[in-house]
């Protein structure tokens, strides 16, 4: 944009937001930037967490429908994060070398991508609704409830990926407030309207699957809005979209971790359902209800780790290494103290917040002991994931990927069809748990060495820009 005088106004700006990236001191650049994306995540677990919390007024089959979605809602964000955390990460380190033009042809590649995937899942989906709702988990009892609450998510589908990528883009970009505006906004009114639909026009747990689908729409057309009206650097437009095949390899290699880690994060919910349903609807809802609460503890330390990948990819893409260091300490050990205070203290109250969600005897036998091993596990989980947004955030696919597979894949997949099979109910219960202990202890000596892998290029004064 120019001024009437000829001053280009946006270069100006250009400059103001890559010294507020690479100047501002780093625990105050992640506070700034993590504070939004921590009331993101925490509005969009409250209201996936009041979608449980309304639904299990049903019923506890209703209760399980909703953990079977849940893994439904993993596969459509499993394909937005990967070309929203792929193209985010390349846009961070372009925008660092004050490359605009090629940030805007990645986001714009990017975002369409997500939106034809999300269109296919959901035709697919709705075609072969019943056999699709089966698959991730349903016994005869809560399949009918699935498949009501799973038609509106499936109808949504384009909407939730597209969103995806809008808002990781924004948070990549150093404007981590538009994206709070955009999503919160939508789970509020969720909130809102699942008790309006599903208990005031009498829509039951449909009334649930439309009050999510019509939050996400507004959403994403809020979080659209921030593009069309000027408020970010790279720009979306199909005639900007990539003709270079290798543009969209390097999308999704480097989203390719956020890919395996939400997908994996769908399989894993899915075998637990499975393992789960071998014990009733009970402990399908129990283990349901307890993944929402843990979901809600996590989001405060992940919106942290989430501040911090748009510091790592940006400075990286400076070269300003000392900066990328900084940034893991400090957000690995803020992590660590805020999931562990949540965690101790829900520890401490775990029947009393299970029994808010269903007051049956055996969901509340049964959660309360899952609920307090994965209590457990939460001090583990943060060195982890903050090792794992570091190595996406900088290019580092490879490790990222093989680290993404482990919490709900490599480490967990096993124990969930194990621990079972030696243990009945107690190691469908306890398998996470385990699982984020050895995810922790894989992941520590690859983040000490890639920080000293840092020091050595800051020493040198000169490094590569992550293969971007």
């Amino acid at each position: 944009m120019t001024a009437e005088g000829g001053i280009d106004m946006g270069e100006g700006q250009d400059n103001v937001q890559f010294d507020k990236m690479t100047k501002t001191p780093v625990p105050n650049l992640i506070i700034r930037l993590g504070i939004p994306t921590v009331v993101s995540m925490l509005i969009t677990s409250i209201y996936n967490t009041a979608d449980t919390y309304f639904v299990s007024r049903l019923g506890t089959s209703a209760s399980g429908a909703v953990g079977v979605v849940f893994s439904l809602m993993a596969v459509l964000q499993a394909f937005g994060f990967m070309f929203g955390h792929g193209a985010g990460s390349i846009i961070s380190r372009k925008l660092g070398k004050k490359d605009k033009e090629s940030a805007s042809r990645f986001a714009s590649t990017s975002f369409f991508l997500a939106i034809a995937a999300g269109v296919f899942i959901g035709a697919a989906g709705i075609a072969f609704l019943t056999q699709f709702m089966r698959l991730l988990g349903s016994t005869e009892t809560i399949l009918p409830y699935a498949k009501q609450y799973g038609f509106y998510i499936l109808l949504a589908g384009p909407f939730m990926t597209g969103s995806c990528v809008l808002n990781n883009i924004l948070r990549y970009e150093g404007r981590a407030a538009y994206a709070m505006i955009g999503l919160t906004t939508g789970g509020i009114l969720n909130m809102a309207g699942d008790p309006v639909l599903m208990f005031g026009l009498h829509m039951g747990v449909a009334g649930a699957g439309l009050s999510t689908a019509l939050s996400q729409m507004i959403s994403f057309l809020i979080l659209l809005a921030m593009f069309l009206s000027g408020k970010t650097d790279s720009k979306l437009s199909v005639r900007l979209i990539t003709k270079d095949v290798s543009d969209v390899v390097r999308i999704v290699t480097t989203g390719f971790p956020s890919l395996i880690r939400q997908g994996l994060g769908s399989v894993s919910t899915l075998l637990l359902n499975h393992q789960a349903a071998v014990y009733g609807d009970a402990a399908v809802a129990a283990m349901s209800i307890v993944n929402r609460i843990c979901m809600l503890i996590f989001s405060v330390g992940l919106g942290l780790g989430q501040g911090f990948q748009p510091v790592a990819a940006f400075n990286y893409g400076a070269e300003k290494y000392d900066r990328v260091k900084k940034g893991f300490w400090f957000t690995a050990a803020a992590g660590e103290a805020v999931i562990g205070s949540l965690a101790a203290v829900c520890l401490l109250v775990s029947a009393q917040v299970i029994g808010v969600f269903r007051n049956d005897p055996e969901v509340i036998r049964i959660g309360v002991f899952a609920l307090r091993c994965q209590c457990v596990a939460c001090f583990f989980q943060p060195a982890a994931v903050c090792t794992n947004m570091m190595f996406q955030s900088v290019g580092e696919s490879g490790k990222a990927s093989f680290l993404s597979s482990l919490r709900s894949g490599i480490c967990f997949i096993p124990l969930i069809l194990i621990l079972p099979a030696v243990f009945g109910l107690r190691g469908v219960q306890t398998a996470q748990t385990v699982a984020d202990v050895l995810a922790f202890l894989i992941s520590a000596p690859l983040a000490v060495w890639f920080l000293r892998k840092l020091d050595r290029k800051g020493q040198d004064g000169a490094g590569d820009d992550g293969g971007i």
